[in-house]
């Protein structure tokens, strides 16, 4: 087969050979919106790879939330503030999450090899960061970046160029549209359930699980079982029940069976205040009945953020933990001291 300096969708060059140029879906400035609006296939140069890097060819892209919030251009610009760094790209290239097969390797790559079939995850720091040589936990070092998003060239592409670090060998059991999309929901939500002690999973604890039917929920789910906690599913529809049961949830309760959502009134505004406090006690309930005895989360599992973090707060349970890692419904953290 003649080595080519582009090839088709679906189309593989030889083992070995990186095409010069690659199909992607990018964004640009102009673009900025609604994903169905943002997002254009083209045409673009492939990264080069470094010493310690992987090419690999996307079999599969998990999407996440930030390719949405990118895509946007808010509440960063991610082009513009790539270009205040020097890098010259007018385009962005999301997707910090993908399965595909091992094309090239740098000289200084030990651990895989070409032709091997992969999973690549999307946190990157620089191990030589005198952070992190210092104890700082990598995902916290000045050094660390999302691939995807903050740094250009993500999976959304025929080709990517990794660190040696982003990548594990992929499950076999896996197929490659399975194993593209659970390693950031999986160390996500074990970080958030497991690494913040005391508060951890601990046997007979209750764990109110926003969004169970989603990639961070259903990640929940499972691990809180694992570990001998009893884990409550919010869902938006009632058709998502039952998968949230086949996880091992103990039950399940809809959200859209309450309206008192959103940021809090004034606590001066007594009548706004009290239909939101009845809301939330409301709620509660369910979780009480749910559980069979009025006990309270020991962690509640949030990313909704905005819409939902005053209710979380409620029902947490005295000394209990509200653990974070997004704002689907936006960035305001609206707190009642008093809870």
């Amino acid at each position: 087969m003649t080595a080519r300096d582009l090839y088709d969708l679906g189309d593989s060059p030889p083992l070995g050979h990186v095409p010069r140029r690659m199909h992607a879906a990018t964004f640009r400035q102009s673009r900025y919106g609604p994903p169905e609006r943002a997002f254009g296939f083209e045409v673009v140069e492939t990264p080069k790879m470094g010493p310690r890097q992987i090419t690999v060819q996307v079999m599969a892209a998990g999407i996440n939330y930030n390719g949405v919030w990118a895509a946007s251009g808010t509440p960063l610009d991610v082009i513009a503030m790539r270009q205040k760094r020097g890098e010259p790209e007018d385009f962005h290239i999301a997707g910090s999450e993908c399965a595909g097969i091992v094309w090239a390797v740098g000289p200084e790559v030990r651990g895989v090899k070409p032709g091997d079939a992969v999973v690549c995850s999307s946190m990157r720091w620089d191990e030589r960061s005198p952070d992190i040589r210092m104890g700082c936990d990598p995902i916290a070092s000045s050094s660390a970046s999302v691939w995807g998003y903050e740094d250009n060239y993500g999976c959304f592409a025929q080709f990517a160029v990794v660190d040696e670090m982003q990548v594990y060998k992929k499950p076999p059991q896996l197929s490659f549209e399975a194993a593209s999309c659970y390693i950031a929901n999986g160390a996500t939500s074990y970080r958030m359930l497991l690494g913040w002690p005391p508060h951890t999973v601990k046997p007979g604890d209750p764990v109110l699980v926003w969004g169970g039917s989603g990639g961070l929920g259903s990640m929940a789910i499972q691990l809180t079982r694992h570990f001998g906690g009893r884990a409550i599913a919010v869902v938006s529809d009632a058709s998502k029940r039952d998968f949230c049961m086949k996880l091992g949830a103990v039950g399940v309760i809809n959200r859209r069976e309450f309206s008192h959502w959103g940021r809090l009134p004034d606590w001066q505004d007594k009548d706004r205040f009290d239909a939101v406090t009845r809301g939330a006690r409301a709620f509660g309930k369910k979780i009480w009945d749910i559980l069979g005895e009025k006990r309270n989360p020991a962690i509640v599992f949030e990313h909704p953020g905005q819409d939902t973090l005053p209710t979380s707060i409620f029902v947490c349970d005295s000394g209990g933990m509200v653990v974070i890692c997004g704002g689907t419904s936006g960035y305001n953290a609206d707190v009642d001291l008093r809870y």
